[in-house]
């Protein structure tokens, strides 16, 4: 599967990456569909195998972002414990999204510490990444 060979997990323990994919769920979806809304439970996020999404913020659906990368983490709203998705996720084309269960999957987390630091460290560094492909367009 995808999630064993993708940056995001590339190096971590085998063990966790097995238990990381059996927190995940295939989602198929058409260009148009709608992954999540902004203001939708934060129960769950996603991680691109395959497609674009377009995310989008406000009202006016203001475009902030467009994923196209395998293995970029879309919904992350999740992993820092909000009640509430921030952006509305939009597919420019047909889309292959992990679904990943945000209560089983910090559960996983606890059991490997080690493997939940360098998660944080690479989230944070594609949210680094998306931050200054924003910041053109409010400067």
């Amino acid at each position: 599967m995808y999630l064993k060979q993708g940056d995001l997990f590339w190096g971590m323990d085998k063990g966790f990456v097995k238990e990381a994919m059996s927190a995940t769920t295939k989602v198929n979806l058409e260009e148009g569909e709608v992954a999540f809304r902004e203001g939708d439970p934060a129960d769950s996020f996603f991680i691109l195998v395959k497609g674009r999404i377009k995310l989008t913020l406000g009202e006016k659906s203001r475009e902030v972002y467009v994923a196209y990368e395998p293995g970029e983490i879309i919904g992350w709203s999740s992993l820092i414990e909000r009640d509430t998705l921030s952006a509305t996720a939009r597919c420019l084309e047909p889309t292959i999204l992990s679904k990943v269960d945000r209560q089983r999957f910090l559960q996983i987390l606890k059991k490997y510490p080690a493997d939940k630091a360098t998660l944080f460290q690479r989230v944070a560094s594609m949210l680094g990444s998306r931050l200054v492909h924003l910041y053109p367009s409010i400067a």
